[in-house]
């Protein structure tokens, strides 16, 4: 089934992201979990892979077993970072040998340390660039790219980074998957922008509970989301990391409900290869 149309009907398919880890044993802990949220029949799964490229194999190792695991569509991310386009092609031709069915097609962040983006000689500089180049030598690839609710941390503005996505839309991308956000005001006035500037393809919330407050600010941190007062509040009053978890869960299941209510054509869950919480809010614990 194509990308674009997996979010044709109506029932809000949701997706997991997941990354590849660094040992056997969580290799093994991250399969147990897919296995676990095969329950909840998600259409596809996604993952990612460590900065400058150095899981590419790792990922599409994790993207093969896991497809044997579920018999469902795999995506693969893909980024620009470290990689010329001969280097970009060579990935793109193992993901099609893999049966790797989608691509999350992103510019990728600047190195450590750096405040800006340099594109490697003889590489690519933005990710409609990516897009055009699996768009016109790989077709058979659905292809997802990055939307910024609370506008991307590299963008003057919210109109600059608007027009940035518009392009990698007009490129060629089938979907858009967003950061992830804990004000869903952030995100309705993100996709009304969206709209007016022509934007017709679905815009999927990216979700990510609020189940370890230290490490959800960390996160935040790296992606300029902004939590809520209300939600740091809660967790500064929460009596133990189970206590947190619980109000994590609670957060995001509201969020959950308000966007599905509002007509979202899916929901994407950054799972951090755990089933805890995704089970939690899934199963309407």
């Amino acid at each position: 089934m194509s990308l674009a149309s997996l979010y044709d009907a109506s029932n809000c398919p949701i997706s997991f992201e997941l990354f590849p880890p660094k040992t056997e044993a969580g290799l093994n802990a991250l399969y147990a979990n897919v296995q676990k949220l095969l329950e909840f029949k998600p259409a596809f799964f996604t993952c990612t892979y460590g900065a400058g490229g150095s899981t590419q194999g790792t990922t599409l190792e994790v993207l093969k077993k896991v497809r044997e695991l579920t018999q469902l569509p795999v995506a693969s991310h893909l980024t620009c970072v470290n990689s010329t386009v001969e280097d970009l092609e060579d990935y793109l031709c193992q993901a099609t040998e893999q049966s790797v069915d989608y691509i999350v097609a992103l510019r990728g962040d600047p190195p450590k340390g750096s405040d800006q983006f340099e594109a490697t000689e003889g590489g690519l500089r933005y990710a409609n660039e990516l897009v055009d180049l699996i768009r016109s030598k790989y077709p058979q690839f659905g292809i997802a790219v990055a939307g910024y609710p609370e506008v991307h941390q590299e963008a003057p503005n919210a109109e600059v980074d608007l027009e940035n996505l518009k392009r990698k839309v007009d490129a060629g991308a089938d979907i858009i998957i967003t950061q992830l956000f804990y004000d869903n005001q952030d995100f309705y006035r993100f996709r009304d922008q969206c709209v007016q500037s022509g934007i017709e393809i679905p815009i999927i919330p990216g979700i990510l509970p609020v189940t370890n407050f230290q490490q959800a600010l960390r996160i935040a941190q790296m992606c300029k989301a902004r939590i809520p007062a209300a939600l740091q509040n809660a967790m500064n009053e929460s009596e133990n990391e189970s206590d947190q978890f619980r109000r994590g869960v609670e957060h995001a299941r509201n969020q959950i409900d308000d966007l599905m209510a509002c007509g979202v054509s899916g929901i994407h869950y950054y799972v951090l290869n755990k089933c805890e919480a995704a089970t939690e809010l899934l199963a309407g614990g």
